[in-house]
């Protein structure tokens, strides 16, 4: 039996153009604010509200799931995500948007629990992988789609509103076809934090860590960065097509390198590349190439880091395990903006490349360090 069943293939098509809509927001709130003269700092915080919304909705997406079940779940965070959205056309303020996206990243975090908890429980063992990988896709997919699009329309306030919110919308609707099973009461005795302290699957949730920070800011802050460096709005937009579509790219070859070679190797590879390619572009050498290695390199740690941590757990403790790779990734990506925008406005748009090659080479070590303990540095995982 395929592993793409006809509500499976429903979740990712609603999972697609969820993500159109929230990657088309994710780039034009932080220009929106600059061009209102909002300051760096400001526009980090708003940034990184919404990133804390997602470490909210990852807390909360459990008891949602075990309440109200998959399918009501996933229609009540569709309908947070339209109304935070309609909110922004009240004001651009630096504190109401702050809270808007807030209970957008909540509801982000609370869909992406439910779509990734979903595909566990469709899925057989051997499936799993291949349906998690597919989610990955469809979700660079959605957000490359939602930056060709800057490109094509016009991106002020007014103007994108509506076609977003009609994008939500028909978001709602594979859902209304697609049944998911409401799922039984987890085993209270697996917890997040049960989860944090697992040495075996350490560096896997760090790994997470350092994604988050990595990926954070660059959708928070590289609209910011080629504002600043003079780009067009629909400039920006082809910049971050240009990177997210190395992610996508990346996903097969880094899944065939993994069964190949291991996840600590192509996790070295990994952040050597995000380091290498941070440095060529604070050098100033062609911009191009540099975005595409660090898209490449950069959206395809998490999946990798993922991996490597659910194979460490029983099938029982996956669901839970997964929890705590988002909230993980959410801690990084709450905290990588709000640092890296008060480092930019006080010092240098630079800073931004800085910050995730320190963050990268800081994993690298721990890496290696691992491989010294274990004295064999290309040891299969």
């Amino acid at each position: 039996m395929s592993a793409f069943s006809r509500p499976v293939l429903l979740l990712l098509a609603g999972l697609l153009l969820f993500t159109t809509s929230m990657a088309v927001l994710n780039t034009l709130v932080p220009l929106w604010l600059i061009h209102e003269s909002l300051t760096t700092w400001q526009v980090g915080i708003v940034s990184s509200s919404y990133f804390g919304g997602n470490l909210l909705g990852t807390l909360v997406a459990g008891f949602c799931i075990s309440t109200f079940g998959f399918n009501r779940t996933y229609y009540y965070s569709c309908a947070l995500f339209i109304a935070a959205t309609l909110l922004l056309g009240l004001s651009v303020d630096f504190v109401s948007w702050s809270l808007w996206r807030l209970l957008a990243g909540i509801a982000c975090a609370i869909i992406w629990v439910v779509v990734e908890s979903a595909l566990l429980r469709s899925g057989t063992i051997h499936t799993r992988g291949f349906l998690l990988a597919a989610y990955m896709v469809i979700y660079y997919a959605g957000t490359l789609v939602g930056q060709l699009l800057l490109g094509m329309i016009p991106t002020n306030l007014s103007a994108i509103l509506p076609w977003v919110i009609g994008l939500l919308l028909l978001a709602i609707l594979p859902l209304l076809f697609a049944r998911f099973p409401k799922p039984e009461h987890a085993n209270k005795k697996i917890s997040v934090w049960m989860m944090w302290k697992r040495r075996d699957a350490h560096l896997g949730i760090i790994g997470c860590i350092i994604s988050g920070i990595v990926i954070g800011s660059l959708y928070g802050l590289l609209p910011i960065y080629l504002s600043h460096a003079g780009y067009r709005d629909a400039d920006v937009g082809y910049w971050i097509a240009l990177m997210v579509g190395a992610g996508i790219i990346g996903q097969l070859p880094a899944g065939k390198l993994v069964e190949r070679y291991g996840r600590v190797f192509v996790l070295r590879i990994q952040v050597v590349a995000i380091i290498v390619s941070s440095m060529v572009i604070i050098s100033g050498y062609p911009l191009a190439p540099a975005l595409f290695i660090l898209g490449f390199s950069g959206f395809t740690l998490y999946p990798v880091a993922m991996a490597w941590a659910c194979e460490k757990v029983d099938t029982s403790e996956l669901i839970t395990m997964n929890q705590t790779l988002l909230l993980s990734y959410t801690v990084g990506s709450l905290a990588g903006p709000a640092l890296t925008a008060a480092l930019m406005q006080h010092y240098s748009d630079r800073l931004l490349f800085i910050v995730i090659a320190v963050a990268a080479a800081i994993f690298m070590i721990m890496l290696f360090n691992r491989a010294l303990r274990h004295r064999n540095p290309l040891a299969m995982q």
